[in-house]
């Protein structure tokens, strides 16, 4: 058994960032039974190290710590070194880096935890220089730290005062990961605040949505976007959505401008790749000029949606654009050629952070033929001599088109051509470097995000090619990570080789891509596949006495303590996802207590959602959508070519109208052509939202339904709405 520990063991792992510790000299051991048991019987502390390959300061601590043969040789001897890719394990990475919020007031990766050979942690940080460090802050050294611990772990009276500290803090972790507080909800009663599907309406917006609007404008950098005051910036797309969703209901110009002034600084600072689209993690800085440069599927997932609203509000191309260009990016360096979608790129390249994103006026005078055309460009994105990161410029957008047509003595027709010109050839110059390294684990979790947002992309922008890619990579995640038999869904995919059972994330996230997949296509097998999903969310996650959603599966290995996921964090919250998706899918499954068991978590955790919103931006959506009722559109048409010119008005009014509560349910024309979706869904009877909703006057036909109120059948989508009061499209034009 203790053998084990005798060598490092990460070139058996198929994860990227475990083989990149695997010629370190440290024995690390991936986080298995072999590695458990050999901690308890030689009775040493566990030394866990969770992180990620894109992550810059994890190849820091890798390359002054891990690859140092003096610290080898202390954990080697003292501890069992366990290294975790927390995109493999997020189960682990939630209860850990609880503690360390908890203690030290912030987490993030590498994540260091010292642990009982039983898994109770009684040390935590974040990166540790080898030896104390003055430049690098008032943190110890990992060695230093290495070494107390070995000592004090030998002294009797050190390690139960050590035992008692990890004893404490396992209590901490239980406390505010696995117990719930229940009490008196406001989430579920009440009247709306103002119609769902309306458009704009007048007052406040009040209720769970208007406690987080109201706390994202008080966090507004009313200057440079974003929220806080000072740097780094995340794009927090959940609180952009939340602010555009209150203006819909409410006419707040005050919330559409502070999500307004973030997409446009986004879209205008570093955190952009100007060159080749998509988004990097965040910014160092409040302006959003410098970024972390590394670049994750589920920012690239989640950031566009945001855009999206904006665009069907504002009507902006902008706005459009970045989409586009987003999900250009993901086709093209993130597609797995068989549909799936990669994880990450990393921060650095050459082993420098940042190396292949920036630019010199000369990198970009020789990438760009023209020299009118290199003049323009390097005014346009600010590149300068001295650069605004380590010598070198981080593209920017730093100059207006009418003022560059002012300064050029042009029009802004030629501005906009060479610059359409200036791209391609930075592009090009571009591609000749060395790359970043990309992580090509296929995770559940984040394909599901991705075809969520492309599927949205594609009715939003009517381009079936992004609905196209959606629908591969649920195809290529249902035949690798899906068990159809077994009903069970597999995390990760590599290389051939899947690892690792679903949680709460795989399926919500999945189950959400699906259905978002089926409200653009009118696919039926899409809808069942988020039902059969949503099926076992109930099963193996929700918990009837605590009345919680667990991130873990009911059967999964016990940890110190079963976390629950309810905050949005750098994706969000699983238990938000699949609450919103359990309200959603109760029209389709009346029989399957989906409503119940959503509202039965809203209530349990009402006064977190309450009193803490912005850390529960996707629970509050979800309780606002209950109390509101939600909102469903019935598109009834046929499935055939022919009807896809009658369905083009339709598709186009759906494209342009912001209905961001709203179930958007195609079905078929006539009930008796509903047998076989009937057979996919397994139910015996026509559900409530498609009973008697055919299609009439042999035209494609609208129905919208808001709580227990309908509207006639209609032809247009303007018509119906147009019954519950006016509603603005993406122009801002009354309908």
């Amino acid at each position: 058994m203790n053998d084990v520990l005798g060598r490092n063991r990460l070139a058996d792992e198929q994860s990227p960032y475990l083989r990149q510790h695997a010629d370190n000299p440290v024995h690390w051991q991936p986080w298995d039974e072999a590695a458990l048991d050999a901690a308890e019987a030689t009775d040493r502390p566990i030394f866990l190290s969770i992180g990620y390959s894109a992550c810059h300061w994890c190849h820091v601590m890798a390359e002054e710590s891990f690859e140092d043969e003096e610290v080898a040789a202390v954990l080697n001897d003292s501890f069992v070194p366990i290294k975790v890719d927390r995109e493999e394990r997020p189960d682990l990475d939630r209860v850990y880096q609880t503690i360390c919020q908890l203690v030290t007031g912030g987490g993030g990766w590498p994540l260091s935890v010292w642990l009982t050979p039983e898994g109770k942690p009684f040390y935590v940080g974040t990166y540790f220089p080898k030896n104390e460090n003055p430049q690098r802050g008032n943190v110890p050294g990992f060695l230093d730290v290495c070494r107390s611990f070995a000592d004090s772990w030998g002294s009797e009276s050190d390690r139960e005062e050590i035992e008692n500290r990890a004893q404490q803090w396992t209590d901490a972790l239980r406390d505010n990961l696995e117990t719930t507080d229940p009490g008196e909800s406001d989430t579920g009663d009440g009247p709306a605040a103002s119609s769902t599907v309306g458009g704009s309406a007048s007052g406040d917006d009040g209720g769970a949505l208007g406690n987080v609007a109201k706390a994202a404008l008080r966090a507004t950098d009313r200057e440079h976007g974003g929220f806080g005051s000072g740097g780094p910036k995340f794009p927090q797309p959940g609180r952009i959505e939340a602010l555009l969703r209150s203006y819909a209901h409410s006419g707040t110009d005050e919330a559409r401008s502070a999500a307004t002034t973030t997409l446009d600084a986004m879209a205008a600072g570093g955190i952009y790749d100007h060159v080749g689209g998509g988004f990097h993690r965040y910014a160092t800085d409040r302006e959003w000029t410098v970024p972390h440069f590394e670049k994750m599927l589920y920012d690239n997932a989640e950031i566009p949606r945001a855009y999206l609203a904006a665009y069907q509000l504002t009507g902006r191309d902008s706005y459009a654009t970045i989409v586009r260009e987003t999900f250009d990016f993901l086709a093209r360096e993130f597609r797995h050629d068989d549909g799936g979608f990669f994880s990450t790129l990393d921060a650095r390249s050459e082993g420098e952070e940042g190396k292949y994103y920036v630019w010199t006026p000369e990198a970009v005078q020789e990438a760009i033929d023209d020299e009118r055309t290199a003049e323009i460009a390097l005014d346009r994105f600010g590149v300068t001599p001295g650069g605004n990161f380590e010598g070198e410029t981080v593209l920017t957008i730093d100059a207006s088109i009418p003022d560059l047509a002012d300064a050029y003595d042009c029009g802004e027709a030629e501005i906009v051509a060479r610059l359409d010109e200036a791209r391609p050839a930075l592009f090009a110059a571009r591609e000749g470097r060395v790359r970043p390294a990309r992580d090509e684990k296929i995770l559940a979790s984040w394909n599901g995000l991705a075809i969520s947002s492309l599927a949205r992309g594609g009715l939003v922008l009517g381009d079936d090619s992004y609905t196209e890619l959606a629908a591969d990579a649920l195809g290529f995640v249902r035949e690798h990570l899906w068990d159809g038999d077994e009903k069970r869904l597999a995390r990760r995919y590599k290389d051939g080789d899947v690892k690792g059972d679903g949680y709460l994330d795989d399926y919500a996230f999945l189950a959400r891509g699906a259905f978002d997949l089926y409200q653009a296509t009118g696919d039926v097998d899409h809808l069942a596949f988020a039902g059969a999903l949503a099926r076992v969310v109930v099963s193996e996650f929700y918990d009837g006495d605590a009345k919680t959603l667990y991130m873990t599966p009911s059967d999964g290995e016990s940890l110190v303590t079963r976390p629950q996921e309810l905050q949005d964090q750098s994706t969000p919250s699983s238990a938000g996802v699949a609450t919103k998706l359990l309200l959603d899918l109760d029209a389709f499954a009346p029989d399957e207590g989906f409503d119940e068991v959503a509202g039965a978590v809203l209530d349990t955790h009402a006064n977190r959602i309450r009193g803490r919103p912005l850390e529960h931006v996707s629970l509050a959506l979800a309780a606002d959508e209950r109390a509101r009722g939600g909102a469903e559109v019935v598109v009834a048409a046929p499935e055939s070519d022919a009807a896809v010119p009658l369905l083009e008005p339709i598709r186009e009014s759906l494209a342009t109208t912001y209905l961001p509560d709203a179930v958007i349910s195609p079905r078929p024309p006539t009930d008796d052509e509903l047998g076989g979706w009937l057979d996919a869904l397994e139910l015996d009877d026509i559900p409530a939202i498609w009973k008697g909703r055919g299609m009439r006057d042999g035209e494609p036909t609208v129905y919208v339904c808001e709580g227990r109120t309908c509207s006639p059948p209609a032809h247009s989508l303007a018509e119906a709405l147009g019954w519950f009061g006016e509603t603005e499209d993406g122009d801002g034009n009354t309908a």
